[in-house]
């Protein structure tokens, strides 16, 4: 185990924005996770838990901590019966060949979260979602390194109080657990309908009537090639903006203004207004803001074709933010994580 000194994050970011750090290392097992942290807390650092870099950005000035990004490894199928399997996951697996080999197992639960770059660890803390599934779906338990106490913790489903995107680990215990392990629970029946629209739109138009996993998987790969630009060629960090939650009463108001609103029931009189359609309302969908793109295919997804750097971003998160606000009452939020 190295600890680097002075990196430059934007070559750890999907965005390519960002300063330095003073720290950063990698942590393959439990016991150098618990030696990183000892010391870090012994000289009072402050640190981030970074993953792939695609859901995170970072400001400017130099990060005076420590960065560590975990690649703890594991595969293994911990339970199963007629109906499930259940599986026990490293943080530092890659979500997507995780996905892959579920697919491959012929089970159900995570296909339609194909192609998300993320590694295991990161995907509870925003409750990782896509075409009609998310984390908390299947998600039994995870291990976690509990840095109040300095020893591995195990957490519940409930425990992590998941909900749109969300979880404690973004919020109220921020910064407290480092994940080592995800515990999921999948399913050996066939994916059936109904489908997340966009999915079933493309079942549709391709006549395609027998579901699989790996009919699902090859979909949504196909839906995110289309939508989402490859951070490889074109800096970005995926959906940059959460869809809004509003209630109902606002979304009657609104309705009466705009019948053309898309709205999506979440329960408990909730209900989810996709982002990007407001953003393409208020005309951003292809224009260029600070150096930042709105992407053409899909507004909640901002490119930096030449942003000079943190400021130019929140320049442009600014505008966008603010004339959704204006013109529909509505806050939309950032979904990115930032080193701060």
């Amino acid at each position: 185990m190295n600890v680097h000194t002075n990196i430059p994050l934007k070559n750890y970011l999907s965005m390519k924005i960002g300063g330095t750090t003073r720290f950063m290392t990698d942590v393959s097992n439990i016991d150098e996770l618990h030696q990183v942290m000892t010391n870090a807390k012994t000289q009072n650092l402050p640190f981030f838990i970074l993953g792939s870099g695609s859901n995170v950005i970072a400001r400017d000035d130099e990060y005076p901590g420590l960065v560590v990004r975990v690649r703890i490894p594991g595969f293994e199928v911990v339970a199963e019966d007629h109906s499930t399997t259940t599986i026990k996951i490293g943080a530092g697996e890659i979500w997507d060949e995780v996905v892959a080999r579920s697919v491959d197992m012929n089970l159900v639960g995570i296909e339609a979260m194909s192609d998300i770059p993320s590694y295991c660890g990161a995907a509870p803390v925003q409750n990782i979602g896509a075409y009609g599934q998310e984390l908390a779906d299947t998600l039994v338990s995870l291990e976690a390194y509990d840095t109040s106490v300095g020893q591995i913790v195990s957490l519940s489903n409930d425990d992590c109080k998941f909900t749109y995107r969300d979880s404690i680990f973004r919020v109220e215990e921020q910064g407290r657990y480092i994940i080592t392990s995800i515990t999921l629970q999948l399913y050996k029946s066939a994916p059936t309908p109904p489908f997340y629209q966009a999915l079933q739109n493309y079942f549709d138009e391709h006549g395609i009537t027998i579901f699989t996993p790996k009919v699902i998987r090859e979909a949504v790969s196909e839906i995110r090639r289309e939508k989402l630009p490859d951070p490889a060629k074109r800096p970005n960090s995926g959906s940059f903006f959460k869809n809004a939650i509003i209630d109902q009463w606002q979304l009657d108001e609104l309705l009466r203004e705009y019948s053309d609103m898309p709205h999506y029931e979440m329960g408990e009189g909730r209900y989810k207004i996709p982002s990007g359609w407001l953003i393409e309302q208020c005309g951003f969908k292809g224009q260029l803001l600070h150096g930042m793109r709105v992407n053409p295919a899909n507004a909640l997804v901002l490119i930096n074709e030449s942003a000079s750097g943190y400021l130019d971003l929140s320049l442009a998160r600014a505008e966008i933010t603010q004339t959704v606000q204006d013109r529909f009452r509505i806050s939309i939020e950032q979904e990115p994580l930032e080193i701060a």
